[in-house]
């Protein structure tokens, strides 16, 4: 019941939070507070998805939750590109596991970039803007905890946009109707998950408190 409890609390102050007239919250409460830590420390990249669609609603929420994220004066640098069509996913695993085979050369089936997700959305930053790349990450995280709330998984794709920025991958890469000014910097699969990774063990030894003595 608790858990419920805690879920329903999330969701409700991530659907606030996200409108576009929302207001600040003066403050927190502390069912609110522990959902949205249990929603960080929750959050597992999944590589596994079932054979369900996300309705557009759900995925319009997530995008919403993404552009609300903090972003250097207020540029909004980002380009977002969302790709929901099964054949140009299926286009896409193909043309990468092409590039896979022929680089890597390691003689094991190359698995889908997509990891067999429904849904690729592309972020790409602008060149002009040498902070844009932080603008990026954090709407990629704002998308990622948003649709863990609402019992979605996601993966950040890495390999899947270098094979896409290089010369063998121009074809997806025009598909994409960037403006010239941005360059492709990552992809998050998003679909229901099909797996249930266990937690990884963070290292606390990268961190490092700075006193002034």
């Amino acid at each position: 019941m608790k858990k419920a409890t805690v879920f329903l609390s999330l969701v409700s102050a991530i659907l606030i939070s996200c409108g576009p007239t929302s207001e600040a919250p003066e403050a927190n409460s502390t069912t609110s507070k522990d959902a949205v830590i249990e929603n960080i420390m929750s959050r597992r990249s999944i590589r596994k998805y079932k054979n369900e669609a996300i309705d557009s609603t759900s995925m319009r929420e997530i995008l919403t939750c993404g552009i609300q994220a903090p972003n250097g004066q207020g540029r909004e640098s980002w380009e977002i590109r969302v790709v929901n069509d099964k054949e140009l996913i299926d286009r896409i695993d193909s043309a990468y596991s092409d590039y896979a085979e022929n680089t890597m050369k390691t003689g094991k089936p190359t698995r889908k970039a997509s990891y067999g997700a429904p849904a690729l959305v592309f972020i790409a930053y602008d060149t002009t803007y040498d902070l844009s790349q932080v603008d990026c990450g954090l709407l990629g995280e704002n998308m990622i905890l948003a649709a863990n709330s609402m019992g979605i998984g996601s993966c950040c794709l890495g390999g899947l946009c270098r094979f896409i920025n290089s010369e063998e991958g121009a074809e997806i890469l025009q598909k994409l109707k960037l403006p010239s000014t941005h360059k492709l910097l990552y992809a998050i699969a998003f679909g229901y998950p099909d797996e249930k990774p266990a937690q990884k063990t963070r290292n606390w030894d990268r961190i490092q408190f700075i006193e002034n003595n």
